[in-house]
């Protein structure tokens, strides 16, 4: 029996590998609004938004191995019912539906797996901890670089977003980078480093 148990786990953790990369054909549906074609995938979006959440995580002296579990694993769910944008939101409870979906998913990994990803799902969800506040932040920081990404490559609709969405970041450091972002090349870096040397 326990044999069948440990297959049946492995399978099932084969399985979430499996769905995860559906993430990196699904395209982040709130850009398609701004008539950006060719947008991030939600995949993109979930790798960045971690590489945010662990340099917020450092700054703001929290657990950076939370924040990365809730930053890589905020939009899993999304596998299945897609990326839904603020309009299409207005008329469906996602959260429920969101929550419903990823227990579903993690449902028969490894017992200490599964506890540990919902969790970290809960904790997100309350907003109640440090690292659930950057976790959130990270996600709105990400959306407000690629927004700015997005407005220097000429969709200039991008810049409504940028707007609003600061005035959402709870950190002191999430509101510090976005400060210097908005103000800055976000191109600089690149530049400096392919100026030739004679």
């Amino acid at each position: 029996m326990k044999k069948a148990v440990k297959v049946r786990s492995f399978k099932k953790a084969l399985d979430f590998i499996s769905e995860a990369g559906m993430l990196k054909q699904l395209k982040r549906s709130g850009w398609s609004v701004l008539g950006i074609k060719d947008a991030e995938s939600v995949a993109e979006h979930s790798f960045r938004c971690a590489v945010i959440g662990y340099v917020l995580a450092c700054m703001e002296k929290a657990s950076s191995y939370k924040v990365l579990l809730m930053t890589l694993f905020n939009d899993m769910h999304e596998a299945r019912i897609t990326d839904l944008h603020k309009m299409a939101q207005r008329y469906i409870e996602v959260e429920g539906v969101e929550d419903k979906v990823f227990y579903e998913q993690v449902n028969f990994l490894p017992s200490q797996m599964e506890k540990e990803l919902r969790d970290i799902r809960k904790a997100y969800r309350n907003q109640k901890t440090k690292e659930s506040i950057i976790a959130r932040d990270a996600d709105i920081l990400e959306c407000l670089i690629q927004a700015k990404e997005y407005q220097g490559h000429g969709f200039l609709e991008a810049g409504k977003f940028m707007k609003k969405a600061p005035f959402f970041l709870m950190t002191r450091s999430a509101r510090r980078l976005w400060g210097l972002a908005k103000k800055t090349d976000l191109n600089q870096w690149w530049v400096k480093l392919s100026e030739f040397k004679r």
